[in-house]
C-alpha cells in the first residue's frame, strides 16, 4: 500500500509496533489521530507521557502504580496470607473485578515460553520466592492462563516454592483450557477462585 505521508508512515509503523495490532489497523488509528482536533491530540499525548513518566511497577508485587507501592499491596486489609500468581496486571484487573479475592498478588512479567525466547531466569520468580518463604503465608494460588506454557510455569514454580505448611493451589477449569485468563468472564473467574483446588505434581 502507497502512503502518501512519510510522517504517517512513521506513526503507522510505531503503531504497528503495538502487540495485536496489524499495518491495516495501525494506519487506521495513524489516520483517526490525525484528524483529532489540537486539544483532543495534545490530552491524549499528555496522558501517554504522564503514563510513562510517573506510574512504575509496585516494589512488592509488580501491579502497576503512582506510587512505590501499589494500592492493594497498601492496604491493611488485605489477607496476607494468600498469594495469587499471574501472568501481567491485566490479570489482576480481571481478578478485581470480581470482588471474590481479598488477599495479594505476585506479577511474573510473563511465562516460561522457549519459543519465544522466555525462561525462568525473565520472569519475576526470584524475588516470588522471598516472599513465599514470610511464615503468615499460607497459600499460594497459581492463576495462570491454562494453556502448556502456563502449565510448565506453574510447575517449575511449585519446585521452587514447595514447602510443608504452605498449599499450593490452581483456579479450578472454569477457564477454558488454552484461553486466556483475562478474556474469562467474571462469573466464571470468580467460580473458578472460589472452586479452587490443590496442585500436585502427577506421578
Amino acid at each position: 500500500m502507497q502512503i502518501p505521508s512519510r510522517y504517517l508512515e512513521k506513526a503507522s509503523e510505531q503503531i504497528a509496533s503495538l502487540p495485536g495490532i496489524g499495518k491495516r489497523t495501525a494506519l487506521k488509528l495513524a489516520l483517526h489521530i490525525h484528524r483529532k482536533n489540537d486539544e483532543a491530540f495534545h490530552a491524549m499525548i499528555e496522558s501517554l507521557i504522564a503514563l510513562k513518566m510517573h506510574s512504575h511497577s509496585c516494589s512488592q508485587c509488580g501491579n502497576i502504580a503512582d506510587e512505590p507501592t501499589c494500592s492493594i499491596c497498601s492496604n491493611p486489609n488485605r489477607d496476607k496470607s494468600t498469594l495469587c500468581i499471574v501472568e501481567d496486571v491485566r490479570d489482576i484487573m480481571a481478578i478485581e473485578a470480581t470482588s471474590s479475592y481479598k488477599g495479594l498478588y505476585h506479577v511474573l512479567g510473563g511465562i516460561i515460553s522457549p519459543m519465544d525466547g522466555i525462561g525462568p531466569s525473565d520472569l519475576t520468580i526470584d524475588l516470588l520466592q522471598q516472599r513465599t518463604i514470610k511464615p503468615e503465608l499460607r497459600e499460594v494460588i497459581f492463576a495462570l492462563s491454562p494453556t502448556l506454557e502456563g502449565d510448565t510455569t506453574n510447575f517449575y514454580i511449585y519446585r521452587k516454592i514447595h514447602r510443608e505448611g504452605l498449599l499450593l493451589t490452581t483456579l479450578s477449569r472454569g477457564v477454558a483450557i488454552g484461553s486466556e485468563l483475562q478474556y474469562a468472564d467474571e462469573i466464571t473467574l470468580s467460580k473458578s477462585l472460589q472452586q479452587r483446588q490443590e496442585f500436585k505434581l502427577s506421578s
